[in-house]
């Protein structure tokens, strides 16, 4: 029997033309399910069109830390200048609706034998970042399934453990039996890693292979729509820069 193909998403970030240019990809790839992994919100201009989407799809989705201070009205210290302007920008254009769905979104969930965080197993509430191996194989130690997917830290990666842990330099991986895989799928709608195309990945369960995508978007049109509504021009101007 079939077990399908999941497009998995990770830190949209209101990004509206990101998040539609990988939906169309993804369409095109014949994915018959959608998951995320957290951060629907913060930073850009589309926040309540980008909750809308994901809810319209059925998409099993994890809370993100933007998702969590939004919803839950916590102080917003711990963010930088910048991410708290945008975050409190951002509860201010959602209904009690859209803020009670992200409140309610769990902070870890199981699909289809695999699993989803926003960030790490060990602590997710914690926000931590997996940069290297050794972040990593923390991580393993709680990790009960043979794939996790995360995001956080906007920089598409997967680490492999079998017996030690390694970074994989290749973007297509086969599942091995016996291994565990820890896969971050970079950001819809703010990557950081130099290349300013939207990431995502695609799971084939029956193939058992895992995809990491690269996908151009109208940047330009999403930079608009910052600076109409007011938020730092950085958050504009970072995204033609991939940073």
């Amino acid at each position: 029997m079939a077990k399908g193909k999941y497009a998995v998403l990770g830190d949209i970030h209101g990004n509206w033309e990101a998040l539609s240019a990988v939906l169309e990809d993804a369409s095109k790839r014949g994915v018959t399910g959608y998951v995320c992994v957290g951060d629907l919100v913060g930073y850009n201009a589309d926040p309540a069109a980008c909750i809308r989407k994901i809810r319209e799809l059925n998409c099993p989705t994890v809370r993100g830390n933007h998702d969590h201070y939004c919803a839950y009205d916590e102080s917003l210290e711990d963010f930088n200048p910048m991410a708290a302007n945008s975050a409190d920008w951002t509860r201010q254009q959602l209904n009690q609706d859209e803020l009670t769905y992200l409140h309610d979104l769990k902070i870890s969930r199981l699909v289809e034998g695999f699993t989803l965080v926003h960030s790490t197993l060990d602590m997710p509430e914690k926000w931590g970042y997996v940069f290297d191996p050794l972040e990593a194989d923390s991580n393993f130690n709680y990790q009960t399934t043979s794939v996790c997917f995360h995001g956080h830290t906007h920089i598409p990666v997967i680490f492999e453990k079998q017996g030690a842990t390694r970074r994989l330099s290749v973007k297509t991986i086969k599942i091995a039996l016996g291994c565990k895989y820890f896969i971050n799928v970079g950001s819809v709608g703010q990557p950081r890693d130099g290349d300013p195309r939207s990431s995502y990945a695609v799971y084939d369960l029956d193939a058992r292979e895992v995809e990491l995508i690269r996908v151009p978007y109208d940047v330009a049109v999403t930079q608009e729509k910052i600076r109409r509504v007011g938020l730092p021009e950085r958050l504009a101007k970072r995204l033609e820069l991939g940073k």
